[in-house]
């Protein structure tokens, strides 16, 4: 049944559709084209039952019947096996082993073993392909000669999928949901991330124009805050932003981002060719007059650039790194700068990340892992040899909550701060204001 309402789909779609753009003298909407699919999937689901019963076979159960017909049109239009937990809000992260091993953590938590998201190997791997097609203007190649493929879904969710190289040769994939496609600090104050406190102190780094470094484990929450700091920016500000697939999105809303440039790193064709770096995205946006440059993520070569664009006047500027402290980050930076292709020393690296990163913010569980966190906040203060100086202004209490230390801000920096309304009485309270 399945196949054949899929061959009716595939033979009949295109011709209506023509015929109904040729009627109407104006492109078909998904929406129309979706109508016209439903129909001719009810025609063709009578059609096989009729056939079903001249053969003295048995029909399908209505229920199994409008399953599948919903399952054909998700091929087609949504996500396959994978629209029902897109749809669910709870699910947070997907991880599909193969196609039938696939496994959901929910926002409490929870990690559960789901139905399969796809008949087979080969159906799995179509559905990465068809969504890869989908993705942008920028096709993303799925196969062989390139096993690996990392894009944004159109609901906003990242996936990364991986063929031929696991065992088996299966397919694999990861899907990650971020729970604000747009999101403010007081919103992340109201979900427990940080308190009033860490709000007025990081709406004031943003306005301070400070550069700043967000730092955490997988799934820590670093993409959620760099929007919400991006937020605290003049909406007029012209902001480039850089990533490996599209995922920030501040050009979503233009009253919070009016002018927004969004760079994707582009990956090899067939030939091997025309690859597009995030490292060289960084030098192109900086030809683009920008008042901040954020990257996405930095994870290798763009170190580099990115650094030269916070010191050179670019103040303001944000990115993300993954770090399991605010302190370990220093070491992640030079490990990166060390396997560009300036092969900085240790001495050079640090005296470029002393000159342009202003603060790191780090993000972790709670305690007791029910909530992320921003549990670390360091400001630069110099180089000494191959090492990046650090003062640890906010410092993880027992709960791994960040606490201000009272007196570690340089009086420069907290100058700086009240000039764009900032109150230093905010960090003289060592508990902080976390409620209670």
């Amino acid at each position: 049944m399945r196949q054949h309402l899929r061959d009716a789909l595939a033979t009949q779609l295109p011709k209506q559709v023509d015929a109904l753009q040729l009627r109407t003298g104006t492109p078909v909407t998904r929406e129309a084209r979706r109508e016209q699919a439903r129909m001719i999937l009810d025609t063709a689901v009578r059609i096989h039952s009729e056939n079903e019963l001249t053969a003295n076979r048995s029909l399908v159960p209505p229920q199994i019947e409008q399953q599948v017909v919903g399952e054909v049109l998700n091929e087609l239009f949504g996500m396959a096996g994978l629209q029902p937990l897109l749809d669910d809000p709870t699910v947070e992260t997907i991880n599909a082993n193969r196609y039938d091993r696939v496994f959901v953590q929910h926002t409490d938590g929870r990690r559960v073993q789901v139905a399969p998201i796809a008949g087979s190997n080969k159906d799995l791997t179509d559905l990465v392909r068809l969504l890869a097609a989908r993705a942008s203007s920028q096709e993303r190649r799925f196969d062989h000669g390139s096993p690996a493929v990392n894009l944004q879904l159109p609901g906003g969710e990242r996936l990364f999928a991986v063929m031929s190289l696991t065992a088996g040769g299966v397919t694999s994939l990861s899907i990650r949901r971020h729970g604000y496609l747009t999101a403010t600090l007081c919103q992340l104050r109201k979900r427990g991330t940080l308190d009033a406190g860490l709000e007025e102190f990081l709406r004031a780094l943003v306005r301070a124009k400070k550069n700043i470094l967000i730092t955490g484990g997988t799934g820590a929450g670093k993409t959620t805050l760099l929007r919400a700091l991006a937020a605290e920016a003049d909406p007029m500000e012209r902001i480039i932003t850089i990533e490996d697939a599209f995922e920030l999105g501040l050009e979503r809303d233009p009253n919070i981002h009016a002018d927004v440039t969004a760079f994707q790193a582009r990956e090899p064709n067939v030939e091997g060719e025309g690859a597009i770096s995030q490292a060289e995205l960084v030098r192109w946006g900086l030809r683009m007059s920008p008042d901040r440059v954020i990257v996405g993520e930095i994870r290798g070569a763009e170190v580099i650039p990115m650094c030269n664009a916070m010191s050179q006047g670019n103040d303001g500027s944000m990115a993300t790194l993954h770090a399991s402290s605010s302190r370990i980050a220093f070491t992640r930076l030079a490990s990166y700068a060390a396997q560009g292709p300036e092969r900085l020393s240790l001495e050079a690296t640090a005296l470029l990340v002393a000159s342009s990163v202003h603060f790191v913010v780090h993000l972790a569980r709670s305690a007791d892992r029910t909530t992320r966190v921003v549990s670390s906040i360091r400001e630069v203060v110099d180089a000494d040899g191959h090492q990046v100086v650090s003062n640890e202004v906010y410092r993880p209490g027992i709960d791994r909550r960040a606490r201000p230390v009272p007196g570690a801000l340089r009086t420069d920096t907290l100058d700086d701060l009240v000039e764009v309304g900032f109150e230093p009485a905010v960090l003289e309270n060592t508990e902080g204001w976390w409620p209670q």
